[in-house]
């Protein structure tokens, strides 16, 4: 018998113990749990008889739609694992994507780069499609540690890192999410499908017998906002930090009629919880905690008054379910009160990043706690336990920056933007802002001599304007890896040793460079 923490088998309890009910509602569509679970099925049987089973990790491209769900329930089912990429990522991205996964098959309507893998397209009728080639042959058995997703995050070598979640990961949070995506609730789905949260918001009401409303676009907006709580009954949404910000700053209103609002990714920012909840003192507002490493959520937090006078700020809270956080000063449990290094293990943790032993060796170390050998995440976070086991955040040990929710090595910026011609050296810098809209990234750039990238009769380069190499910057990078603003430098500050001198360098940023036409 199938392991119960598989995610399709969660969701097929839900479609047998209340068929009728809603599971996914769109703009156009309203699909019951039996006909989501149904046109699963279908897929399932497709793709097993194109050959896809347990071992394999499939590219996923299609629409935010309700038959994106059912394909990848039905990926699920087959015994694989899916990876569902982000239609605005560019082609160049996917090909790095489909280099890394090795896929016998990519779900997708769109060209295929390089036609590096056949491509199969469901019907286009939707998702209550039925099979049409073979029965379904019988369903593969699989266990709880099973890859499930792959969720790519930014990485220093400029190829991003693919994250491979198993099924527990996922379904571990049932216990938690009850509370917001039960029977009874809708939550908003409109995180880009490559991220963890695509998981919270989509397989979080699925697996606990709640409802899932898509958003229309890409963009969570005030309006959009307005129409998922009015048309479709949203009652409780994820949100970035930055979002939420954004959210209070434009509409403040835009929150009624949601009972749950949880939040995460950036610090919280105290003038903007305070509005929030002096305008709506009944919504529920919480702190959210989690790298991709360990699926979408390590700790929450519930927000209220007694949170917002907390020295340091807001906590990130206590453990979710099947979920242990640890403080560690090297390899050893620092002491209560002490800052270290925030590790996470349970069954969140991922399996490995896809290709990287090495990494993955280096991040998921088996450490001694409490006495026992014990797997963890080193999320590279630094924090502290309080007296009452609360985790509170104080910081990062290395250049890591998170923007709008997005984790962001500004090496991975660096590596990708010295392989542009005329590029000589650079350097990213994060951008705070005080008002609490979320950091921005700034890059500086020097170019090489003209005599030693154009050969005679070559077209110039002698002006790589800031202009330019954005233009060049966005054809291989996903949106939130391309910086805000660029500024062309004569020079880079050095250190005696040679290099580039990081402080001097910060210290341009108090006079913001200008940026580059967004819509270039």
């Amino acid at each position: 018998m199938n392991d119960p923490s598989l995610i399709h088998g969660a969701v097929a309890r839900q479609a047998a113990a209340t068929p009728d009910a809603i599971a996914v509602v769109t703009r156009h569509e309203r699909v019951s749990y039996a006909e989501l679970d149904a046109a699963a099925d279908a897929c399932a049987a497709e793709l097993q008889y194109l050959g896809a089973g347990p071992g394999d990790l499939l590219p996923v491209l299609l629409p935010r739609s309700a038959q994106l769900v059912a394909v990848l329930l039905g990926v699920l089912k087959s015994g694989a694992g899916y990876a569902a990429l982000d239609h605005r990522w560019p082609p160049e991205r996917i090909r790095s994507v489909l280099e890394t996964l090795k896929p016998p098959l990519f779900i997708t309507r769109e060209t295929v780069p390089g036609d590096l893998v056949p491509s199969w397209a469901p019907p286009a009728e939707g998702p209550r499609w039925t099979a049409r080639r073979c029965p379904r042959p019988a369903p593969p058995e699989l266990t709880g540690d099973a890859p499930a997703a792959v969720f790519f995050t930014s990485g220093t070598s400029g190829v991003p890192k693919a994250v491979v979640s198993p099924h527990r990961a996922t379904t571990r949070l049932a216990p938690d999410a009850t509370a917001w995506t039960g029977p009874g609730r809708t939550m908003v789905q409109a995180a880009p499908v490559s991220w963890d949260a695509f998981s919270l918001e989509t397989w979080g009401p699925l697996i606990t017998g709640g409802r899932c409303a898509m958003a229309d676009g890409d963009f969570l907006l005030p309006a959009e906002l307005r129409r998922l709580i009015s048309a479709r009954g949203a009652d409780a949404v994820f949100l970035t930090t930055s979002l939420f910000n954004l959210l209070v700053d434009e509409d403040l209103d835009c929150f009624r009629g949601l009972r749950t609002v949880l939040t995460g990714g950036e610090r919280m920012s105290l003038p903007h919880v305070r509005r929030c909840l002096t305008a709506h003192p009944r919504l529920a507002l919480t702190n959210c905690y989690g790298p991709v490493e360990s699926c979408v959520f390590v700790s929450t937090q519930p927000v209220g008054a007694a949170e917002c006078a907390t020295p340091g700020g807001v906590p990130l809270g206590t453990a979710v379910s099947a979920t242990g956080v640890h403080i560690l000063s090297g390899d050893r449990p620092a002491p209560p009160g002490t800052v270290g290094e925030i590790c996470v293990s349970g069954q969140g943790l991922a399996l490995e990043y896809l290709g990287d032993p090495r990494l993955t060796a280096e991040k998921f170390p088996t450490v001694r706690v409490g006495g026992a050998d014990t797997r963890v995440y080193r999320t590279g976070d630094r924090g502290l336990l309080d007296q009452n086991g609360v985790l509170h955040f104080r910081g990062r040990g290395d250049r890591q920056v998170k923007i709008a929710g997005h984790r962001v090595e500004p090496q991975e910026i660096e590596t990708v933007c010295r392989r542009i011609p005329g590029v000589r050296e650079c350097a990213v810098a994060a951008l705070p802002d005080e008002n609490g809209g979320g950091a921005r990234l700034a890059l500086f750039y020097t170019v090489e001599p003209v005599e030693s990238i154009e050969p005679a009769g070559a077209p110039g380069r002698r002006d790589l304007t800031p202009a330019a190499l954005r233009r060049a910057l966005t054809e291989v990078l996903p949106h939130y890896l391309v910086p805000h603003f660029l500024s062309r430098q004569p020079a880079f500050p050095l250190t005696p040793n040679g290099k580039v001198d990081q402080a001097a360098l910060s210290a341009l940023l108090t006079t913001p460079p200008v940026p580059a036409n967004r819509s270039l």
